[in-house]
């Protein structure tokens, strides 16, 4: 028996390696010359990319030399507001002087709250971009951080005490990263994904009946508007977010940017799909027809806003379905029985 068992490998007999002793040697059998196979342990050097050459931002010159300009003249007209209204009257100088301060005061205060709400936002992205790579990892420390943050962050929300305490509980626990992002989302995305998707499917309601009554292309257009801004602001703060108009803004362009990467398919799809099937062409006027895509519309970007506002992507709960939201705008309503 040999000292160095060797492994059990499995060969052909046409191989040239392989040798077949014959009936005169001490023992018949079967002897393998196998080649050393080199093995490389050194680890591959990670290849260096260049780094692009920073070019010279002229757009963003041009703007913050137009916004000191406009400041500058802004200045320079409340500074010669204020000495002619001096020139006219002591006190009409002295109530031009206050009431430039608030408005100066005001403004501040305005410059700050956008400013918070732009790092909240990007707060969640930041969280919604590290739920991603935990799950892709595995991370356990990642994982306890991420959704410490989670608590912290929905810990202003009363009706998620209860939520918050039973995953706490679990953070001592020996769980995997990415089970631990999945229990996150079980605990506190469930409820106000439900909520959320009471809210879309709320906005593309009341975006169906205005625009089927109303008698003006304008107005359907300003009222489509806001409630489309309203329902984005709402989905925003319902996730966690505090948008402002700038952060409204920037939500908008990640929402579109969202819808072109990979929901402008899903939507011509399911409209089509909803419509035909539903026979909304030969069933309904042209008016309540038009109401009703502009609902669906409304419910898609509603879909789309869910994403991009949610702090964690969809990885243990299942996505809004486009059709459970848009059952109700389809859906035939039986006329009410004659009452004898």
């Amino acid at each position: 028996m040999s000292k160095h068992p060797r492994r059990p490998t499995a060969f052909r007999l046409d191989d040239p390696h392989v040798v077949v002793g014959d009936a005169h040697g001490e023992a018949r059998g079967v002897r393998i010359t196998p080649e050393p196979e080199p093995v490389d342990l050194s680890l591959p050097a990670a290849p260096v990319e260049p780094r692009p050459r920073r070019r010279w931002a002229w757009g963003r010159l041009f703007w913050t030399a137009a916004g000191g300009l406009v400041t500058l003249a802004l200045g320079l007209a409340v500074t010669a507001l204020i000495e002619e209204l001096y020139a006219r009257a002591q006190w009409l100088g002295t109530l031009g002087l206050v009431l430039a301060g608030l408005a100066g005061l005001a403004l501040i205060a305005l410059v700050a709250r956008e400013l918070v709400g732009l790092l909240r936002l990007r707060a969640i992205e930041k969280l919604h971009a590290r739920a991603v790579a935990i799950l892709a990892s595995d991370d356990r420390v990642a994982g306890r951080a991420l959704v410490q943050e989670l608590v912290d962050l929905f810990a202003p929300v009363p009706r998620l005490a209860r939520h918050r305490a039973s995953l706490q509980s679990h953070l001592g626990a020996i769980i995997d990263g990415a089970d631990l992002v999945r229990l996150a989302e079980r605990e506190l995305m469930a409820p106000l994904d439900r909520e959320a998707s009471r809210l879309v499917a709320s906005a593309a309601k009341r975006v169906s009946v205005v625009t089927a009554v109303s008698p003006r292309a304008a107005v359907d257009m300003a009222f489509v508007l806001i409630a489309a801004l309203g329902m984005i602001r709402r989905l925003a703060v319902l996730y966690g977010g505090r948008p402002g108009l700038l952060g409204l803004l920037r939500l908008v362009r990640l929402i579109v940017t969202h819808l072109a990467v990979t929901g402008g398919i899903a939507v011509g799809d399911g409209l089509i799909q909803q419509v035909l099937g539903h026979g909304v062409a030969a069933k309904l006027s042209a008016r309540l027809g038009e109401g009703v895509l502009n609902g669906l519309l409304t419910a898609r970007l509603g879909l789309a806003a869910i994403e991009v506002a949610r702090p964690l992507p969809f990885a243990a709960l299942p996505r809004p379905a486009f059709g459970d939201l848009a059952g109700d705008l389809l859906r035939r309503r039986e006329p009410p029985a004659a009452t004898p």
